[in-house]
């Protein structure tokens, strides 16, 4: 059995973490993770009504194992009151990520909840143990979603596992037990996991969304502000969205001030995402698509990383 920090922590079979992925992945989600070994994460989307926070927390606790949610530090000030639902709702584990953060994290740890934060930099990851954060994400920019793109997985897990003392999970690009296996070798504590669980009937991707995702290659993805812009949504500049490469992203590449500007393209983009034109809508994958193959459960991609016990074994005894 692999035993880290993170095990231990949370009292987990498996040191690794489903990610929070809003709009994805939502309490469903999140429970199977958990119930399966991992601890899963619920993605709180901005804008999302308190009722929801509420209802998803309660169905991941459901599972009777640890879990987690992950907030957007950028939107909590439209929202403070995702805050305080999130520590009525006393999960084991808070991701507070892309923004300001710092004043939140004493309210969490004093709730009794383990805090951490992704870092897309060293520097990011230095500032979060001096906010007190009890471990750290460094994220590496093959992570779909949002995050920064500056640095890769492995030489940014490097140079944090030297430049902090608290514990550091690793994420972007993981997605089998090798990409487990390789980052525990490292020195991590766990892998942070997101495109991974894209193909699970229980995330909440549409039948189409998810077939692009099945069908999508290992260079299909691309990082930039273009949806974002597009939706009017305010995420820092440096935080740029990991997705699906199609059409409207070509076409809106290299014009993002003209596109922050077009309402004809955020009519069109809205009007894509009601009706599933995946040609236009957007969906945020990272570089591990290409390992994402086939439909599954989350209990079987989890399964799938145990493997990373033997793996570490015979890496050991060469």
């Amino acid at each position: 059995m692999l035993n880290t920090w993170l095990t231990s922590r949370f009292n987990l079979d498996l040191p690794l973490v489903g990610a929070p992925m809003a709009g994805v992945g939502d309490g469903r989600l999140a429970g199977a993770v958990s119930a399966a070994g991992g601890l899963g994460m619920i993605g709180i989307p901005p804008g999302a009504p308190v009722s929801w926070i509420v209802e998803q927390a309660a169905i991941a606790a459901g599972s009777g194992r640890p879990y987690g949610i992950g907030l957007l530090a950028w939107a909590l000030a439209d929202d403070p009151a995702h805050l305080e639902a999130v520590i009525a709702a006393r999960p084991d584990l808070v991701s507070v990520s892309f923004g300001p953060y710092a004043e939140v994290v004493e309210p969490l740890r004093r709730a009794g909840i383990t805090v951490t934060t992704q870092a897309g930099t060293t520097d990011e990851a230095r500032a979060a143990e001096q906010a007190g954060v009890d471990l750290v994400v460094a994220r590496g920019g093959e992570g779909g979603g949002h995050g920064r793109a500056d640095v890769a997985t492995l030489p940014l897990l490097q140079n944090v596992l030297d430049a902090v003392r608290i514990p550091v999970l690793a994420a972007g690009g993981i997605a089998t037990a090798r990409g487990l296996a390789a980052v525990l070798a490292a020195g991590a504590e766990g892998a942070w996991v997101g495109t991974a669980f894209l193909g699970c009937v229980e995330s909440t991707l549409s039948e189409p969304a998810r077939g692009r995702v099945l069908a999508a290659g290992e260079g299909d993805t691309v990082h930039g502000r273009v949806f974002d812009l597009a939706q009017r949504l305010r995420w820092p500049a440096e935080y740029g969205g990991r997705a699906l490469r199609n059409a409207f992203y070509d076409r809106w590449a290299g014009r993002e001030r003209e596109l922050a500007a077009d309402e004809q393209a955020h009519a069109e983009l809205a009007q894509a995402r009601r009706s599933g034109d995946f040609d236009t809508a957007y969906v945020y994958a990272g570089q591990a698509v290409g390992m994402v193959r086939e439909p599954r459960t989350a209990a079987d991609v989890v399964a799938g990383f145990t493997a990373a016990e033997d793996l570490l074994t015979r890496a050991g005894s060469r």
